[in-house]
């Protein structure tokens, strides 16, 4: 009876030696028919841990179309998955797979926005980037086992800015800037501010979010 139980303890022990080597990496989350596009580090929930996010392609063939110049494209759009780092690797917390559009959309007289995620001060940014037309960019923070959006910002204009609008989704208070000099040069705008409160009954998360061009910031 002694050696039967020595036996079962012996082999409980190398199980768990087992788990304990089965250390999940950031490729283990990334789900079939995606492909890894980009992946950003940050600590995320400031436990001075380096999350993860990564950013995935999906990969369909029927996507893969030529443009208006006649140029072979792949139109198949991208995700985020965002992973919390523990003592196992890494931890699942938000997941929207075809919420950004692809980087070769096309911008029709426009060049396509540059979409940039990084990670500042704990919050998580999905930053869009216009070139000489602008930008507008989505905060996050992590709360409630989730990613909830508290902020938006946007410009009209890089080189002169003609207007700025940022909602703050905490104190539910949106501020619009108008430059007023019209020919002010760069750095010599002078703007007028118009403050309104935001009528909201609670904060989006991101997992909701399936589409970034369908997310309405006309409050």
């Amino acid at each position: 009876m002694m050696i039967r139980n020595l036996s079962i303890l012996f082999l409980l022990i190398i199980g768990n030696f087992s788990l304990l080597g089965q250390i999940q990496k950031v490729e283990d989350f990334i789900p079939t028919g995606y492909v890894l596009f980009e992946q950003i580090t940050g600590d995320l929930n400031k436990d001075n841990q380096e999350d993860c996010i990564l950013v995935v392609k999906r990969v369909n063939r029927d996507s893969i179309v030529l443009n208006r110049l006649n140029e072979l494209v792949d139109r198949n759009r991208r995700g985020i998955i965002i992973l919390l780092k523990n003592q196992s690797g890494y931890q699942l917390v938000a997941e929207s797979l075809t919420c950004f559009s692809s980087e070769n959309e096309d911008g029709g007289v426009y060049i396509p926005p540059e979409l940039v995620i990084s990670v500042q001060r704990g919050n998580l940014l999905i930053h869009y980037a216009h070139g000489k037309y602008g930008f507008w960019r989505y905060t996050f923070r992590y709360q409630d086992a989730d990613f909830k959006l508290i902020g938006y910002d946007e410009s009209n204009g890089s080189v002169i800015i003609n207007s700025t609008l940022s909602i703050n989704f905490l104190t539910r208070m949106k501020l619009i800037r108008e430059n007023i000099n019209e020919n002010a040069q760069r750095g010599k705008e002078v703007f007028r501010e118009f403050w309104s409160s935001v009528d909201i009954n609670g904060l989006i998360s991101l997992t909701d979010i399936k589409d970034f061009d369908d997310v309405d910031m006309a409050y």
